[in-house]
Protein backbone atom coordinates (compact mmCIF):
# COMPACT_ATOMS: atom_id res chain seq x y z
CA UNK A 1 0.00 0.00 0.00
CA UNK A 2 1.56 3.51 -0.75
CA UNK A 3 1.55 5.77 1.75
CA UNK A 4 0.81 9.73 0.78
CA UNK A 5 3.51 10.90 2.82
CA UNK A 6 6.99 9.77 3.61
CA UNK A 7 8.08 8.65 7.23
CA UNK A 8 10.43 12.02 7.48
CA UNK A 9 7.29 14.11 6.64
CA UNK A 10 5.00 12.63 9.44
CA UNK A 11 8.70 12.97 11.45
CA UNK A 12 9.03 16.99 10.74
CA UNK A 13 5.07 17.29 11.43
CA UNK A 14 5.45 15.70 15.24
CA UNK A 15 8.68 17.91 15.40
CA UNK A 16 6.91 20.89 14.89
CA UNK A 17 4.37 19.87 17.05
CA UNK A 18 6.69 18.80 19.86
CA UNK A 19 10.13 20.42 19.17
CA UNK A 20 13.22 18.05 18.44
CA UNK A 21 13.70 17.12 21.14
CA UNK A 22 11.04 16.16 22.84
CA UNK A 23 9.76 13.89 19.83
CA UNK A 24 13.34 12.38 20.11
CA UNK A 25 12.29 10.82 23.24
CA UNK A 26 8.83 9.59 22.07
CA UNK A 27 10.36 7.90 18.86
CA UNK A 28 12.73 6.23 20.99
CA UNK A 29 9.82 5.07 23.57
CA UNK A 30 9.07 1.61 23.81
CA UNK A 31 5.40 1.14 25.69
CA UNK A 32 3.61 -2.40 26.19
CA UNK A 33 0.16 -2.12 26.26
CA UNK A 34 -1.81 -5.29 28.49
CA UNK A 35 -5.01 -5.17 27.59
CA UNK A 36 -6.72 -4.19 24.38
CA UNK A 37 -10.49 -2.93 25.07
CA UNK A 38 -11.72 0.50 26.42
CA UNK A 39 -9.01 1.73 27.80
CA UNK A 40 -5.84 -0.20 26.24
CA UNK A 41 -7.42 0.35 22.37
CA UNK A 42 -7.65 4.42 23.52
CA UNK A 43 -4.45 4.52 24.66
CA UNK A 44 -3.13 3.04 21.49
CA UNK A 45 -4.74 5.61 19.83
CA UNK A 46 -3.59 7.95 21.65
CA UNK A 47 0.06 6.87 22.05
CA UNK A 48 0.33 6.28 18.03
CA UNK A 49 -0.93 10.01 17.18
CA UNK A 50 1.14 11.31 20.32
CA UNK A 51 4.45 9.85 17.93
CA UNK A 52 5.34 7.10 20.45
CA UNK A 53 7.82 4.78 17.92
CA UNK A 54 7.54 1.63 19.02
CA UNK A 55 4.06 0.20 20.56
CA UNK A 56 3.66 -3.57 22.14
CA UNK A 57 0.10 -4.48 21.74
CA UNK A 58 -0.68 -7.81 23.98
CA UNK A 59 -4.21 -9.34 24.51
CA UNK A 60 -6.06 -12.33 24.07
CA UNK A 61 -9.41 -11.82 23.33
CA UNK A 62 -11.53 -11.17 19.46
CA UNK A 63 -13.51 -8.36 18.98
CA UNK A 64 -17.20 -8.38 19.66
CA UNK A 65 -20.36 -6.33 18.31
CA UNK A 66 -20.65 -5.51 21.72
CA UNK A 67 -16.76 -4.18 22.30
CA UNK A 68 -17.82 -1.17 19.53
CA UNK A 69 -19.49 1.43 21.27
CA UNK A 70 -16.42 1.79 23.70
CA UNK A 71 -13.31 0.36 21.88
CA UNK A 72 -11.42 2.00 18.72
CA UNK A 73 -12.47 -1.24 16.78
CA UNK A 74 -15.13 -1.04 13.67
CA UNK A 75 -17.43 -3.23 12.58
CA UNK A 76 -15.21 -5.03 9.74
CA UNK A 77 -12.71 -5.74 12.79
CA UNK A 78 -15.69 -7.87 14.70
CA UNK A 79 -14.18 -11.74 15.15
CA UNK A 80 -10.56 -10.30 14.40
CA UNK A 81 -7.89 -10.71 17.14
CA UNK A 82 -7.48 -7.40 18.61
CA UNK A 83 -3.94 -7.17 18.68
CA UNK A 84 -4.65 -7.92 14.57
CA UNK A 85 -7.15 -5.48 14.70
CA UNK A 86 -5.86 -2.40 16.16
CA UNK A 87 -2.54 -2.95 14.85
CA UNK A 88 -4.53 -2.17 11.29
CA UNK A 89 -6.28 0.62 13.33
CA UNK A 90 -2.29 2.19 14.23
CA UNK A 91 -0.96 1.84 10.89
CA UNK A 92 -3.47 4.22 9.45
CA UNK A 93 -2.56 7.21 12.04
CA UNK A 94 1.18 6.07 11.24
CA UNK A 95 2.25 3.42 9.01
CA UNK A 96 5.66 4.13 10.03
CA UNK A 97 4.68 2.70 13.26
CA UNK A 98 6.77 -0.45 15.25
CA UNK A 99 4.11 -2.48 16.32
CA UNK A 100 4.78 -5.83 17.42
CA UNK A 101 2.01 -7.87 18.88
CA UNK A 102 1.28 -10.82 21.11
CA UNK A 103 -1.98 -12.83 21.23
CA UNK A 104 -1.69 -14.32 24.25
CA UNK A 105 -2.86 -14.17 27.92
CA UNK A 106 -0.41 -12.93 30.08
CA UNK A 107 0.35 -14.87 32.98
CA UNK A 108 2.62 -15.14 36.14
CA UNK A 109 4.56 -17.35 33.95
CA UNK A 110 5.03 -15.19 30.84
CA UNK A 111 4.47 -11.74 32.51
CA UNK A 112 8.97 -11.08 32.21
CA UNK A 113 9.48 -12.39 29.06
CA UNK A 114 6.91 -10.35 27.02
CA UNK A 115 7.37 -6.83 28.93
CA UNK A 116 11.20 -7.14 29.09
CA UNK A 117 12.25 -4.42 26.61
CA UNK A 118 9.08 -1.82 27.35
CA UNK A 119 9.95 1.36 28.89
CA UNK A 120 6.32 1.87 29.93
CA UNK A 121 4.08 -0.58 30.46
CA UNK A 122 0.01 0.43 31.06
CA UNK A 123 -1.85 -2.10 32.40
CA UNK A 124 -5.54 -1.94 31.41
CA UNK A 125 -7.26 -5.14 32.30
CA UNK A 126 -10.68 -5.16 33.08
CA UNK A 127 -10.10 -8.42 35.31
CA UNK A 128 -9.67 -7.45 39.78
CA UNK A 129 -7.83 -10.31 39.88
CA UNK A 130 -5.23 -10.12 36.84
CA UNK A 131 -4.87 -6.46 37.73
CA UNK A 132 -3.53 -7.73 41.04
CA UNK A 133 -0.67 -10.25 39.39
CA UNK A 134 -0.05 -8.13 37.02
CA UNK A 135 0.41 -5.12 38.57
CA UNK A 136 2.64 -7.50 41.85
CA UNK A 137 4.40 -9.12 38.87
CA UNK A 138 6.03 -6.00 37.12
CA UNK A 139 6.71 -4.63 40.50
CA UNK A 140 8.86 -7.34 41.31
CA UNK A 141 10.60 -8.40 37.88
CA UNK A 142 11.13 -5.07 36.41
CA UNK A 143 10.73 -2.50 40.09
CA UNK A 144 13.06 0.37 37.35
CA UNK A 145 9.98 0.67 34.85
CA UNK A 146 7.23 3.29 34.72
CA UNK A 147 3.71 1.19 35.35
CA UNK A 148 0.73 2.69 34.43
CA UNK A 149 -2.81 1.34 35.63
CA UNK A 150 -6.29 2.18 34.34
CA UNK A 151 -9.31 1.21 35.79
Amino acid sequence: MMHPFTKTEIYEALVERHTAAYQEKLDAGHVAIAGLGGLGSNVAFALARLGVGHLHLIDFDRVDLTNLNRQQYLLRHVGMYKTDALKEQLLQINPYLDIATDCVKVTSENLKTLFADADIICEAFDNAETKAMFVNGILECFPQKKLVCAS
